[in-house]
């Protein structure tokens, strides 16, 4: 079938991943581990994000969750996306609050940068510091800034699917986001990762 003119055609991976998520719905688990190999590493920065060294557990609760209920699931990428990143926040903050029941030590930020997206070229020591001065950054974020740029920076979501997930309006997203990233700009400006921070 032929793109009609103006319709954006998606990049060859977006579409070998539509196809993996057709496949997986029926139960193929070639399509499953392609899937997860896409997003996992962005979901475990984000869930790292929210509930710190539990990250992994979290992680490994919404897969066992969307395996479960990947059949029923009707959608295209970024719904399947959305869907999978509002499965781990539920996990996240179920588990936050089975933590707030018993003490924890609190997550370094070091953690965040341990699980590069295998589509980064962050392969280097320098990058990967880089990194973690960015997450620390975004960490130090009010809590709704930081979500909001997690979810559509990190994470690849648009703004009415990351809006799903915080339960929040589009529009209040980009705001969030937008005021996040304004934020992050101007860190970086005044003390980017200079010498002290790489």
């Amino acid at each position: 079938m032929r793109a009609a003119p103006g319709d954006v055609v998606p990049p060859r991976a977006e579409a070998a991943l539509d196809a993996a998520l057709r496949a997986a719905s029926r139960g193929d688990e070639a399509g499953f581990v392609a899937l997860y190999r896409d997003l996992q590493p962005r979901l475990l920065r984000y869930a790292t994000a929210l509930v710190g060294a539990e990250a992994e557990d979290v992680t490994a609760e919404t897969w066992l969750h969307v395996a479960r209920d990947l059949r029923d699931f009707e959608g295209d990428l970024d719904g399947f996306r959305g869907w999978v990143s509002t499965i781990c926040r539920n996990r996240a903050m179920d588990w936050a609050r089975t933590r707030s029941r018993r003490p924890a030590e609190p997550a370094e930020t070091h953690t965040l940068a341990e699980h590069p997206d295998p589509t980064d070229t962050h392969g280097s020591a320098v990058e990967g510091m880089s990194t973690r001065w960015a997450m620390a950054q975004i960490l130090a974020l009010p809590r709704t800034e930081a979500e909001a740029v997690l979810l559509r920076a990190v994470v690849g979501l648009d703004a009415p699917t990351a809006a799903k997930v915080l339960g929040k309006r589009p529009g209040a997203v980009r705001v969030a986001a937008h005021r996040g990233l304004k934020r992050l700009a101007r860190t970086i400006r005044d003390d980017g990762p200079g010498e002290g921070h790489v």
